[in-house]
């Protein structure tokens, strides 16, 4: 019997144990199907989320896709709206005319303010309209010696001018450049652009043309069509257009054609005008450095080079009077990678030797032969633009080499800018009135359309 006992004492004890593991096991599977509910929401945020971010992704690829689209629409609107530009640019400057005329005249400098009356240093004997920037009047000095041979039997005393624009002696560098930008442009577009410098010497011709580079507010029209044509290029890299410049910059001196970009110290090569081809109307200079440029910086330290080989001489008009005409000639290629358009322009920007009479030159010697040369060429100039206004048959291109060289500048197809410059001392009365006449001629030039030049 007491053996039963301690038996059944064992195993109650044993079941004891048992149901408290047992309690313990429960408490510990309901802890862990908790943990596992929370899991499974877990898990099931987690695939809403998923889902989500996926719907999310469908969604901005759908995005993507309609923002790509509209990229390329605007992408063709904007190469169509860079298309329209380039057609609007080339009407309006139909409608201003494919040759103009501008007239600038430079400030009174140093001893010439001496005799100046007053505090104004404008010149008296010429007039600028203040509500027209397009007019200029030219009165007969008081006190000029000439006042009983410049007359005329009708005793006129007054003259008045009309061009495309007049710029007074206070007009700044910018003022003068703003206006010739878009035929700058129009280089850039394919066509081809001839801007001259034309008066008399000491007429701040070469100022206008190169100025000092050193100096911002001075540099010239070369300089600073060089760093519009930079400029636009690089901004028309996003519309798919890549261009190749190349630069040449030759003088004519008493008919002969010199390079001033040469390396050589050979001045005997010689440099004649040809044909590029025989089914071709372009004209090339032999023996001719083209320099290929990448940078504005580049072109300026051409620029500096040729300036020291130009030929410079002193006359009784101006103790530094170039002697020679100069021309600048920047070759602009394009190609556009998305259209597969091809351009060619080029832009001549010509500083002229100066123009006046021998009578009031005084040349001698050498100096006579060169003014002979000088306004022999300059008079082939205005024959040759007559005759495009008249639509000759003949155009007499090559009477002079400056005409030869630039006749493909010339004709119809391209955009004409004379620059009339203008001395405003009074004792250059006669010399002024000369070249206010000849650049009338020439504004009432009408030398065609301009055309765009493609491959």
């Amino acid at each position: 019997m007491a053996q039963l006992r301690e038996t059944i004492n064992r195993l109650e004890k044993q079941v004891s144990h048992l149901r408290a593991d047992t309690k313990e096991l429960n408490a510990q599977m309901e802890d862990l199907s908790g943990k596992l509910h929370a899991k499974e929401a877990t898990i099931q945020d987690l695939r809403s989320t998923l889902q989500d971010r996926d719907s999310s992704i469908a969604d901005l690829e759908n995005t993507v896709a309609e923002n790509k689209a509209t990229i390329l629409d605007l992408e063709a609107k904007l190469r169509e709206g860079e298309r329209m530009r380039k057609v609007l640019h080339n009407t309006v400057l139909e409608l201003k005319g494919n040759i103009r005329v501008f007239c600038r005249v430079r400030p009174l400098l140093g001893e010439e303010l001496a005799g100046v009356p007053g505090d104004d240093p404008d010149p008296q004997h010429i007039v600028f309209a203040f509500n027209c920037i397009s007019f200029i009047e030219l009165f007969f000095p008081l006190q000029s010696i000439l006042s009983q041979t410049i007359r005329g039997p009708l005793g006129k005393g007054k003259y008045s001018f009309h061009f495309d624009q007049v710029f007074s002696p206070s007009s700044t560098q910018s003022v003068v450049f703003e206006e010739i930008s878009q035929l700058v442009q129009s280089a850039l577009d394919g066509y081809q652009v001839a801007i001259f410098a034309y008066g008399q010497t000491g007429s701040g011709k070469t100022f206008t043309m190169e100025g000092v580079q050193e100096d911002l507010e001075q540099r010239g029209m070369i300089p600073r069509s060089v760093e519009q044509v930079f400029a636009s290029a690089e901004h028309l890299r996003q519309d798919g257009w890549k261009y190749e410049l190349q630069v040449s910059f030759l003088e004519i001196y008493n008919e002969k054609i010199r390079d001033l970009l040469t390396n050589s110290k050979d001045q005997e090569v010689k440099h004649e005008l040809k044909m590029v081809s025989p089914n071709s109307p372009e004209v090339m200079v032999t023996n001719l450095t083209y320099v290929k440029v990448n940078s504005p910086q580049q072109v300026f330290g051409l620029l500096k080079k040729a300036s020291t080989n130009r030929a410079v001489a002193e006359t009784k008009m101006n103790e530094h009077s170039s002697r020679s005409h100069s021309v600048f000639r920047l070759h602009l290629k394009g190609f556009n990678s998305v259209t597969h358009e091809k351009s060619a322009g080029c832009l001549n920007m010509i500083d002229l030797a100066g123009s006046e009479r021998l009578k009031e030159s005084k040349s001698e010697g050498e100096r006579l032969k060169e003014t002979k040369n000088i306004n022999s060429s300059l008079a082939n100039l205005g024959n040759v633009i007559m005759a495009l206004a008249n639509k000759d048959q003949h155009v007499p291109y090559r009477n002079s080499k400056l005409t030869h060289l630039l006749s493909n500048s010339l004709g119809g197809s391209s955009k004409v800018l004379m620059l009339l410059n203008l001395n405003p001392r009074e004792e250059c009365f006669s010399e002024t009135l000369n070249s206010l006449r000849f650049a009338t001629k020439v504004n009432n030039c009408n030398i065609g359309t301009a055309q765009k030049k493609t491959k």
